[in-house]
């Protein structure tokens, strides 16, 4: 477990304790044990950790085709999981789209003022001005029964029963290699945006530079794989894996740039 443990940040260190928390668990009660909503770093982790428990397995699910954030189902190797063990439900936000067009971070702001935690909601998608979003099962009353504005805006939801209407990624990731001197944040950002070092860094300390959804004011953070870096103004991106080194001992490096579906 150690030699899995150093590939981690510092900050990592709480929630690969829950997980190890988790597993053993599984393991005491021969019992499946479901997280909450994970983003692909956090699950890169699960799975990681995951791999060193023989007689544990796993399964991931976010409803929503292609979801980004998903719970993770723990489970004894006996065990075979179920739709019904990821505890979720597919909502949508119903509002006068005439009069207003909402956002996805109207949306999230929203969400959040209600006290619950980000990882208690999976993805939102927003097509043509209507909204879904994946709540977690036991916080679904509780967000229907107070989920009734966003900003000066009267919304309601309602439970989307048949998949086939579950809203599409209008989204993907487009992939490109490229080498860079180091993993640290600021050189990475000037060699996927073709800018200097300088106006990365002014970046990072300006506040405008969130990895895994959170803010990093620090440059020389440095950066792991299925990161993903959000610049605002600029974009996501998210760090595939790492391909290897060059002869002159570069990191190459497979990202993705997260652009509209035609």
């Amino acid at each position: 477990m150690e030699n899995v443990l150093q590939h981690f940040r510092k900050e990592e260190q709480p929630f690969i304790e829950q997980v190890v928390s988790m597993m053993r668990e599984v393991e005491d009660r021969y019992a499946p044990k479901l997280t909450d909503f994970l983003d692909p770093r956090q699950q890169f982790i699960v799975d990681s950790i995951r791999r060193q428990y023989e007689d544990i397995g796993s399964s991931a699910e976010g409803a929503l085709e292609d979801a980004e954030r998903r719970r993770v189902l723990l489970f004894p190797s006996y065990y075979v999981p179920s739709e019904i063990d990821f505890s979720m439900r597919v909502v949508e936000v119903h509002y006068p789209t005439k009069f207003v067009t909402l956002k996805h971070k109207d949306v999230l702001g929203s969400m959040m003022s209600l006290g619950i935690d980000r990882s208690k909601f999976g993805d939102i998608r927003v097509q043509d001005g209507a909204i879904q979003f994946v709540v977690a099962l036991e916080v679904l009353d509780y967000v229907r029964a107070n989920f009734t504005s966003i900003g000066k805006v009267k919304v309601h939801i309602d439970d989307v029963g048949n998949p086939q209407d579950y809203f599409v990624q209008q989204e993907e990731w487009m992939t490109e290699t490229l080498t860079v001197s180091s993993l640290r944040l600021d050189t990475v950002i000037a060699s996927i945006f073709n800018i200097s070092r300088q106006k990365s860094a002014s970046l990072i300390q300006s506040g405008k530079v969130k990895v895994n959804w959170s803010e990093k004011d620090q440059v020389s953070l440095e950066l792991q794989e299925l990161d993903l870096i959000s610049i605002r103004g600029h974009g996501r991106v998210k760090l595939i894996m790492m391909e290897g080194r060059t002869k002159k001992d570069k990191i190459r490096l497979q990202i993705g740039r997260l652009e509209l579906k035609n």
